[in-house]
């Protein structure tokens, strides 16, 4: 859906992205990656059907891989 803006799942186009957050926080998506650091993890929605995908930006994964 990220990519392509249809949903994989029922082929509707109403793709809405909802924001991770950076910071721990109980409200948000986030990957603690270092004792202070986090990084956002983004959820793509299908308002159609109601099927999420989730992701990660190609720059925060390298310093997940660097910690993990």
């Amino acid at each position: 859906m990220k990519n392509t803006g249809v949903c994989p799942k029922c082929g509707g186009t109403e793709i809405k992205r909802i924001a991770g957050h950076k910071q721990s926080n109980g409200n948000w998506l986030s990957i603690n990656y270092s004792h202070w650091d986090f990084v956002g993890v983004h959820r793509y929605l299908c308002c159609s059907c109601g099927f999420s995908e989730e992701w990660i930006d190609a720059d925060d994964i390298e310093k997940i891989k660097k910690e993990y």
